[in-house]
């Protein structure tokens, strides 16, 4: 099957890791298993076909602790769709068939944040299913 878009290019919007002080980070990295991957995409038009594809990740402890750290990425994707594309496919597009283009990687560049910022040992063990994301969507 044809795809009915193409992404034109992919870059890192914003990128952050805070973690206020050495406590907080002992307390974080005894406490990282306990945090939470959350996802968020947002889209917004631009002319001729082209639409810019905003994917968050979150990465953090959803527990009010005074101490913790707080990690975030936005990847954009530019992405131009087909002509032909109906309204009721783009959201399928947008939702999944772009962020499984663009997952590995955004996935690889977010854990070298997370790896870089003192937590090696932090692994995303379940893969995010967008189709399943855009089920959910969808209702």
């Amino acid at each position: 099957m044809k795809e009915n878009f193409k992404i034109l290019t992919e870059f890192i919007k914003d990128m952050s890791s805070e973690t206020p002080n050495v406590q907080s980070y002992l307390f974080v990295k005894d406490n990282i298993s306990k945090y939470h991957l959350n996802i968020d995409i947002a889209s917004k038009p631009l002319k001729n076909q082209l639409i810019e594809v905003s994917t968050t990740l979150k990465f953090e402890d959803k527990e009010s602790n005074e101490k913790k750290s707080h990690f975030e990425i936005t990847y954009v994707s530019i992405v131009k769709v087909d002509e032909e594309v109906k309204k009721e496919e783009l959201k399928k597009i947008l939702l999944c068939d772009v962020q499984n283009k663009i997952y590995p990687n955004l996935e690889k560049i977010f854990l070298n944040l997370l790896h870089n910022s003192g937590f090696p040992e932090v692994k995303f063990n379940k893969k995010i299913d967008f189709n399943n994301f855009y089920n959910q969507q969808s209702k």
